[in-house]
């Protein structure tokens, strides 16, 4: 089959056969085997394992990144290519609001039905049964498993107005200095697109030095831990899993901000810097909700 060129306007792309895909899967394989066992404290292995997992994605991503600008450079997208892109990132985004949604369901199950019935709610008889006397309460401390070598319950609740209130704001700014750098973008003022990015990319890193801080704190003075039932479960599910998208959007703006630097984008062409604006405000809502839903209500 041919492949497009920089003079098939009306052709679309087709890329050679490509060893990403195969090396992503491997690296994220790897990534979260290695997460696992260091969970249940094979430390070595996992830690190991992990590392490994995280120096291919590494290396997957400055690969990956490379052959996708070399193509974009030498001209061989067009309008269809673009609009291919658009349809790609949003149904990305798509699934991965997919995922949050699902965890906010299991967050709603347990707080509003699974819990309740438990500690009596709709006169069920198996709540006695299970663990009598147990009384429903969110967040959940009073574990009927606590004191036990496997379930330790945590001292007191993650409040919302302190770490968390203040990495709202610093999110909502990030997004205030993202949506400034594309003005910049469009008014072809790149100092203003540069300087722009450099401070979304600022705040992403501070929002993620206070998260880590918050997580210390949470494991060493409330034994807020995964093993403190289902509080600790879906606090670290949640957040966690909102930690990574934050990181994975930090490496994104600071690929872009590179290629701002070295002007690669116009007035009219700059979806990559779309994709991962996009990205990045879907980020900033997802944290929304994680702040009502699992630090202030």
């Amino acid at each position: 089959m041919a492949h497009a060129t920089h003079a098939d306007k009306d052709a679309y792309f087709i890329p050679e056969p490509s060893p990403w895909p195969i090396k992503a899967v491997l690296g994220m394989f790897l990534l979260f085997f290695g997460l696992i066992l260091t969970i249940n404290k094979m430390d070595f292995a996992g830690s190991l394992i992990m590392v490994t997992g995280f120096a291919l994605l590494a290396h997957l991503l400055h690969g990956w990144f490379g052959a996708v600008i070399d193509e974009n450079l030498s001209g061989k997208y067009n309008g269809k290519v673009d609009r291919s892109f658009r349809q790609g990132m949003f149904w990305f985004i798509t699934s991965e609001a997919a995922f949050f949604i699902t965890f906010f369901g299991c967050l709603y199950y347990l707080r509003n039905i699974t819990l309740p019935y438990l500690g009596g709610e709709g006169h069920l008889a198996t709540s006695n049964i299970l663990w009598e006397g147990f009384k429903y309460n969110w967040p959940l401390l009073n574990l009927p498993d606590a004191g036990t070598a496997k379930y330790v319950a945590a001292k007191e609740a993650m409040g919302a107005w302190g770490i968390p209130f203040i990495n709202t704001v610093i999110l909502l700014s990030s997004g205030v200095t993202l949506t400034w750098a594309h003005w910049g973008l469009k008014k072809d003022n790149n100092r203003q697109l540069v300087l722009g990015l450099m401070l979304t990319i600022a705040l992403g890193v501070i929002f993620f030095c206070l998260q880590a801080y918050e997580y210390w704190h949470a494991h060493h003075a409330m034994d807020l831990t995964l093993n403190s039932g289902v509080y600790g479960s879906t606090f670290y599910m949640l957040t966690g899993f909102h930690g990574l998208h934050v990181t994975i959007g930090t490496i994104m703006l600071i690929v872009i901000c590179v290629r701002s630097m070295k002007r690669h984008f116009t007035e009219h062409n700059h979806f990559a810097f779309e994709a991962v604006a996009w990205y990045w405000h879907f980020v900033d809502v997802v944290w929304i909700a994680l702040f009502i839903f699992v630090y202030w209500l």
